[in-house]
């Protein structure tokens, strides 16, 4: 792992990302990139050829100028920076900067819950992690000591989880870091025996060399288990797999995987699975 993307729009909240990722590319002698969309409006676009280059030119500049304030950090000195303007509107479209250059890792900050508008699930944040091809860090505060040695991987009975699990140890290794895989069992209409669990998990063991203990936690939800077991292990990451097509919720139904985004004290980490 070489590249780090850190999308920002000079908030706060794009700076906990950034302290992030400094600290894990001073570590790890990673290149961190900023990326910035100024998304330029339809009434801009629609202009004629000078207008329109003229006006994106200004806004340009003017993200750019923002640039120098925002990295003018103590704990960026050193490392390698490059600063990137795009006029991109649409925040799934990350994934172009990522696979043109070679981005291994993406850390964004969320807002939370603060307002209605700033959920996860729905917001610019939710929109990277459905899209994203790369494994995308989730901060919401402050992390002045990040560390990776401990997360907690939710793991369900589906095939295509297997790929995600590969690359969640992959991950952990460059890392250093142990993973606890956990399958949460809720009272409710998919809940599972004791017998239907084991078999099913003497099945992925053998027919997919699953190394890892998988921890069964039994919950009243999906969310209240990975986050409480995450907590009884003093974990520093949970790691949520997501579909391109659905996000989080593909994973968790319903609500709590906005939920669970929003709520985890921890960082969350999130793998596009791949069906």
């Amino acid at each position: 792992m070489k590249k780090i993307l850190v999308p920002v729009d000079f908030s706060k909240h794009s700076e906990y990302a950034l302290e992030v990722a400094a600290q894990i590319a001073r570590e790890k002698h990673m290149e961190i990139c900023v990326l910035h969309m100024i998304g330029l409006s339809e009434s801009v676009l629609s202009k004629n050829e000078a207008e329109e280059y003229k006006e994106a030119q200004y806004y340009m500049k003017l993200a750019k100028k923002q640039f120098k304030p925002f990295l003018e950090k103590e704990y960026l000195n050193g490392l390698k920076i490059l600063q990137l303007v795009q006029n991109y509107k649409i925040f799934s479209e990350i994934n172009t900067i990522v696979k043109e250059l070679n981005i291994d890792l993406v850390i964004m900050g969320s807002h939370g819950v603060n307002r209605a508008k700033d959920a996860f699930v729905g917001s610019n944040t939710e929109k990277v992690v459905r899209t994203c091809e790369v494994p995308v860090i989730v901060i919401k505060r402050p992390r002045h000591n990040f560390t990776l040695n401990i997360v907690v991987f939710a793991f369900n009975f589906k095939d295509e989880i297997v790929g995600t699990y590969k690359r969640v140890k992959e991950l952990a290794h460059f890392f250093h870091a142990e993973v606890y895989p956990v399958f949460v069992n809720t009272p409710s209409i998919k809940f599972l025996s004791n017998t239907t669990i084991e078999e099913k998990l003497a099945y992925y063991k053998e027919r997919f060399d699953i190394q890892d203990e998988v921890v069964v936690y039994n919950d009243t939800s999906i969310e209240k288990g990975i986050l409480n077991y995450a907590k009884k292990m003093n974990a520093d990451a949970v790691v949520i797999p997501t579909h391109g097509r659905k996000g989080i919720s593909h994973f968790i139904k319903g609500s709590v995987g906005e939920s669970m985004a929003n709520h985890a004290n921890i960082p969350v980490i999130t793998f596009k699975t791949s069906t």
